[in-house]
């Protein structure tokens, strides 16, 4: 990672975060005004702000996003999402990287960061793993959500790989659902985000190269909860087998 003057360096970090307040400013009042239209039509309309939040701030602190395609996406369809988890920069990556209706599997602790907060509250599908029970009433949502049309994405590691390989252990809530509502599985590698905020801090924010790569879809058409393990490790071994094809930075 080439790493900035330490001058030019704060001046970067200070304008990234001003940035990014300035533009949480300007979206908060139409998340506010999207809320009162519902979980649905308020939320689909609250994603697409992200969206353009997103690419403003991306290009406005120098990160410049693409996404690679092993496969051809359709976009019109259903799918569950799973990518790898590496970076607080990963919530923007997603709405970078998926541009259709979808929802996102998210930490509740993550509401409780000023301003962003709120926007993450009325975006995402909140769970505290520490909490049987919330955890239940997460993946009852997202059945919800997937009924109505609208495609999901979760982090099966669950939470920052800190390790050197390519991703951590799975756990089997986006296998269960998968199977559950026979819905296939799209996993989405997030190859640079590691490179761009490291876990440690968010002030190791780089510009540079933000990368997704969409790998092939995943079909559990006819599955019972009895290929539940033989998915989850079907799922990941393919996403590590590309890690390490892409040489992402942080395997050793």
């Amino acid at each position: 990672m080439k790493r900035l003057p330490q001058p030019i360096r704060f001046l970067y970090l200070a304008h990234a975060g001003i940035t990014f307040l300035v533009l949480m400013l300007l979206v908060i009042p139409l998340v506010l005004v999207a809320s009162f239209f519902g979980k649905i039509k308020g939320g689909n309309f609250i994603y697409r702000v992200c969206c353009i939040w997103a690419d403003v701030w991306f290009l406005l602190i120098g990160i410049r996003h693409i996404n690679l395609y092993e496969v051809p996406h359709d976009a019109k369809r259903q799918y569950i999402f799973v990518a790898n988890h590496i970076s607080y920069l990963d919530a923007p990556i997603i709405v970078k990287t998926i541009r259709q209706r979808v929802r996102i599997l998210g930490k509740a602790e993550m509401a409780r960061i000023p301003l962003f907060g709120f926007i993450y509250r009325n975006t995402v599908v909140m769970v505290d793993r520490s909490n049987a029970a919330n955890r239940a009433s997460s993946v009852r949502i997202l059945k919800s959500v997937i009924r109505r049309g609208i495609s999901i994405i979760l982090f099966p590691e669950g939470t920052f790989n800190e390790s050197t390989n390519p991703v951590k252990d799975f756990y089997d809530g986006a296998f269960r659902i998968a199977i559950e509502t026979q819905t296939p599985i799209k996993p989405v590698l997030f190859l640079d985000a590691f490179e761009r905020l490291h876990y440690s801090s968010i002030f190791m924010l780089h510009p540079g190269l933000s990368r997704s790569v969409y790998l092939q879809e995943i079909d559990v058409t006819g599955m019972t909860t009895a290929d539940l393990p033989r998915l989850k490790q079907q799922v990941y071994d393919l996403m590590d087998e590309k890690l390490r094809s892409y040489d992402a930075k942080w395997i050793r």
